[in-house]
């Protein structure tokens, strides 16, 4: 292989500090391009920003690093010393510090590495992001390494993203002052991408000023058609949302009155405002009317009127099932056109907050008066499009289930006052144009035009019947469309009023835009480069690229295409003609979208399966490795939930050509996000950095065979130096496992193959059942402090480590329970209606798969240990230590659940008649047991005996039966006591064991 300086990136990064920033940057939305338009799964700035950093700047301390480079590095971190200890952090103000007074230690190069790895933290913050201090120091070490490098004076260094989606990764690349080139299959992300990495860039603050002109002359425009379809109240009041509910007639024997659907009849819930409402059955009419409570108590309020998809009658109580609400909803295309408005959100001039009153016949007739003009609309429209997109709308299994109840096209999800508002800015737009044309540069008219279009798309997202009402929202209270990255369907919605500044209308979605558009201005960035194609057919030329970086798509954790084809539809009539190529087809391109989809939808894409998406991401990184330059560095971003789907793309590399160098999880999702409550571990996005795997003199290399015998040899060193190295860092559990995969797939990978004595090649997935086994062997010896830990037997083993790979530390988010899930979606289940919170799992569950691994590689079996381990489908669950109670004290004993009242523990644990406290306060007859049969199981039962307040026997336990005396058992607990979470039972009854130990002379 050819020999080159390391990149920073291969030998450190600052990831705990870089996560906190990735973590924080998820709540921020002034100026952020999130705010621009919707992309999915896009990657925080933050760690974008600090990864070309790292990949491009060369380590000063590695030997080949050049000296140009080097004194370039100490020149600019000395002035930070001298100059700019105010806009540096706390964790890196001591250091530069020091600096200041002894310029002399940044000479040492090893100094040096540690000051531009503080740098990269810092610029990683979301607050300096935009500082010139910090810019013109990221641009000028960007230049000094591409020229040190080789790269020819005057140019930049070229950082291209096939998978450029929300444009997280090129934008960072302009902005530490490298040339980005940014591909995407789909319109709906090649047009975030112009706007973003060309019309800014080239625009600037010219293009924020006249994006405001004009997008308030639309929203003027607009106004004079739409007012009289949201009238204000007599009273001077400004309704800004209309909460609909879709109805079905109820099937009880002899009723068929109306039933709304509504989840909740509450409609606010926050401080000392409580608001709900009341039905009100009129049986003569055969319908239910509504009464709204003020100032209302729990009590007052009654169930919302569907659960799981069934409705139930507040006339007669008869409970409709899902089948046939499905039925009837289908048969009225959704139930939205006839949908039944109960209630009206408005704002009064000069008094705070929000009221509640019930629809007028203003109201109503202000509906019919919007339907009507639509449907004269549609009656006299001539064109090649229709005025409400008639595209279909696919069933998709557990993704799309809208369309199960009739909305058969992306049109029907809205009503018909929504579609004509929606038509209305559409109509709007076009008149722009015409009143454009010529005023402008072309380039110009044309960067205006897509802006507004994506704000209209913006408006389109909170404009549906399938956006819902937020009670606590602080603006119109509505949520947009994919607050998911799925379309389940919605029983109650909310309608705001798109005139409004609110967050379901043009003048505050606007002002999302305009902010984005001012803060890019300010970076005073180079123009990149924007192209609509494929991944498997790279336009570059060879060897162009001095660094890949992409976030590919994980088998079917997204359907970009499908889900984008909502604003497809809409810019399609908006903007299609100023983009006819990027337009010409009805839907988005989805045929070659790399996306295993066979899954979710077998009838239009049978051929998308597991292989197929496997065989598409090969092609994908192999023309990666043809782009980029024999001396680059490639960044891979995975996040998939399954070690089946990361063995997949690490393998999709290597047989690509890539030799993996290094591997840095880095926290991409706030901890309060959903999937982090119900996931301990995986909230990190795995960053795999590779090299081209190629000859001296640059060619691709395919005749390199390793010696099996070699690799295993090296590989426990690898993880022996970089394991404990992680931990210092903060970095354990699942995070840790992952961030060493680069330091052991470095020592298989270099390898074109790898064979046995017998000529047998040795596949990857059996090497990573070394890599499991090396990295569980080295985190044992960490756990139990350098202790030898084969004197435990498997389950302690087992146990310690299970706990330590769910385990996150400082790096992201401690687990507690009920949230121990690694690699599984844990988002919530949604069978077709409303999602519903998945039900609570006790214990600590790994998905089997990598529970396999973990016991393989400590020589456990888990078949062997179904006292400790619970082993379901997909899932294996470290069952909770009082679920083993009837296993370690015998039958006389049952474990706690399923009793409404909540009873002592040592009831639950030793059942009703061995709870009796006797006089002496020590609970009563204490059934007779053995002594477990393994270290694990006697700290276990000493865990239970003090959770049941046995102290007595517990003495015995420990003393007279002689349990106490093996050290191992201390040694375990010691152990245990740092990794059960810091809320559970087993944390405090382990403490409690361990307090007891000096007193009885141990």
């Amino acid at each position: 292989m050819m020999d080159y300086p390391k990149r920073l990136i291969e030998v450190d990064l600052p990831i705990k500090r870089i996560s906190a920033h990735a973590r924080r940057e998820k709540s921020i939305r002034h100026g952020h391009i999130s705010t621009l338009h919707i992309w999915w799964a896009r990657r925080p700035l933050a760690a974008c920003r600090a990864v070309i950093c790292a990949a491009l700047w060369p380590d000063p301390a590695d030997p080949l690093c050049p000296e140009s480079f080097r004194q370039a590095a100490r020149t600019w971190m000395r002035q930070w010393a001298a100059n700019h200890l105010t806009l540096l952090e706390a964790e890196s103000l001591k250091r530069f510090l020091g600096y200041q007074k002894d310029p002399g230690k940044l000479d040492d190069n090893e100094e040096l590495r540690c000051a531009l790895l503080d740098f990269i933290a810092d610029f990683a913050n979301w607050d300096n992001s935009t500082r010139w201090e910090y810019l013109q120091t990221a641009r000028a070490l960007t230049q000094t390494a591409h020229e040190a490098l080789g790269g020819l004076p005057g140019t930049r260094p070229l950082v291209v993203d096939p998978f450029a989606g929300g444009g997280a990764i090129p934008l960072e690349a302009l902005r530490v002052g490298a040339d980005a080139f940014a591909s995407d299959l789909n319109p709906v992300a090649v047009l975030l991408n112009k706007v973003v990495l060309e019309y800014i860039p080239k625009y600037g603050q010219q293009l924020a000023d006249e994006v405001r002109k004009w997008g308030e002359w639309v929203k003027k425009e607009a106004e004079k058609e739409l007012a009289e379809f949201y009238p204000k109240d007599p009273d001077g009041a400004t309704p800004i949302a209309y909460l609909w509910a879709r109805t079905i007639r109820c099937e009880g024997p002899g009723c068929g009155a109306e039933v709304p659907l509504i989840r909740s009849l509450w409609l606010a819930k926050k401080g000392n405002r409580s608001v709900a409402l009341r039905l009100i059955p009129n049986r003569k009419e055969k319908r239910v009317d509504f009464e709204i409570i003020e100032n209302a108590r729990g009590r007052d309020v009654g169930e919302g009127t569907v659960r799981r998809g069934s409705a139930t009658c507040p006339i007669c109580g008869y409970t409709t099932p899902v089948a046939s609400v499905r039925r009837q909803l289908k048969e009225r295309r959704g139930g939205t056109a006839d949908a039944r408005l109960f209630c009206v959100v408005t704002t009064r001039p000069g008094q705070q907050g929000r009221f509640y009153r019930l629809p007028t016949e203003r109201d109503l007739g202000a509906v019919k008066k919007a339907a009507a003009e639509l449907e004269r609309r549609q009656r006299e429209h001539q064109g090649p499009l229709s005025l409400v997109p008639d595209e279909a709308l696919p069933v998709m299994s557990g993704v799309f289930n809208a369309p199960i109840y009739g909305h058969d096209t992306w049109g029907s999800l809205f009503t018909p006052r929504q579609a004509l508002a929606m038509l209305t800015l559409t109509r709007t737009l076009f008149k722009l144009r015409e009143k454009l044309n010529g005023m402008l540069e072309n380039g110009l008219e044309i960067a205006i035009l897509c802006s507004l279009a994506l704000t209209l798309n913006k408006v389109a997202e909170r404009l549906t019947s399938l956006s819902r009402y937020d009670t606590s929202a602080k603006m119109s209270g509505i949520i947009g469309i994919f607050s998911g990255q799925r379309l389940p369907m919605v029983w109650d919605f909310g309608e705001g009023n798109p005139l409004l500044d609110r967050s379901s209308g043009w003048e505050q979605c606007l002002k999302w835009h305009l902010d984005v558009l001012s803060e890019c201005s300010k970076l005073d960035l180079y123009c990149g480069n924007v192209i609509a194609s494929s991944a498997l057919a790279h336009p570059l030329s060879n060897d162009i690229a001095n660094c890949v970086f992409t976030d590919p798509p994980y088998y079917n954790a997204v359907p970009y295409a499908d889900l984008s084809d909502f604003f497809y539809v809409w810019l399609r009539r908006t903007i299609g003609n100023c983009y006819p190529d990027l337009f010409a087809d009805p839907l988005t391109p989805k045929e070659e979208e790399i996306c295993e989809m066979a899954g979710w939808d077998p009838d239009r894409y049978p051929h998308k399966d597991g292989k197929w998406f496997e065989q598409k991401m090969t092609q994908a990184m192999a023309e990666g490795w043809r782009i980029l330059n024999p001396a680059g560095v490639g960044v891979v971003v995975f996040a998939h939930k399954s070690t089946d789907g990361w063995e997949a793309m690490l393998q999709a590399m290597i047989d690509a050509g890539w030799t993996i160098t290094a591997s840095w999880p880095i926290d991409t999702e706030m901890s309060t996000r959903l999937r982090a409550r119900n996931s301990a571990a995986l909230a990190s996005s795995i960053h795999l950095v590779c090299r081209p795997r190629i000859n001296s003199d640059g060619s691709g290399q395919t005749d390199n065979i390793g010696d099996w015998r070699d690799v295993l040899q090296e590989l426990p060193r690898r993880i022996h130096d970089w394991l404990p190295r992680l931990a210092k860092e903060g970095v354990v559990g699942a995070d840790a496992i992952f961030a060493c995969l680069g330091p052991a797939l470095e020592v298989f990978s270099r390898y074109s193959r790898v064979e046995k004595a017998s000529g047998e090649v040795v596949t990857l997935k059996e090497y990573l059942e070394h890599v499991w086994a090396a990295v569980a062997r080295e985190a044992l010896g960490m756990i139990f402090e350098g202790a030898d830990a084969t004197g435990f037997e498997e389950d302690a083993r087992l146990t310690a480590m299970w706990l330590w790979t769910l385990s996150t530390g400082p790096n992201g988010n401690s687990h507690t329970r009920n949230q121990l899930e690694f690699g599984l979606e844990a988002e919530e289940r949604d069978d077709g209606e409303e999602a519903s919170r998945p039900a609570k799992i006790s214990g600590f569950v790994l998905e089997y798969d990598a529970a396999r691994k973990i016991a393989q590689g400590l020589g456990a079996h888990l078949e062997n240990l179904a006292s400790l381990v619970e082993v379901k489908g997909e899932t294996a669950r470290l069952l909770p230590v009082a679920e083993r109670s009837r296993y370690l004290f015998g039958k006389g004993t049952s474990q706690p659940g399923g009793r409404k009242k909540k009873q002592p523990v040592q009831m639950q644990i030793f059942g009703p008649g061995a709870g009796a406290k006797g006089e002496e306060g020590e609970a009563g007859e204490m059934p007779a047991f053995s002594p477990g049969a393994t270290v694990l199981d006697r700290l276990h039962q000493s865990m239970l005996l003090f959770g049941t307040g046995r102290g007595e026997a517990l003495k015995r336990f420990l003393v007279e039966e002689g349990a106490g005396r093996d050290p191992r058992l201390w040694r375990l607990a010691q152990a245990l006591s740092a990794l059960y979470p810091a809320s559970s039972e087993e944390k405090r009854w382990v403490d409690g064991v361990l307090v007891r130990k000096k007193g009885l002379g141990f």
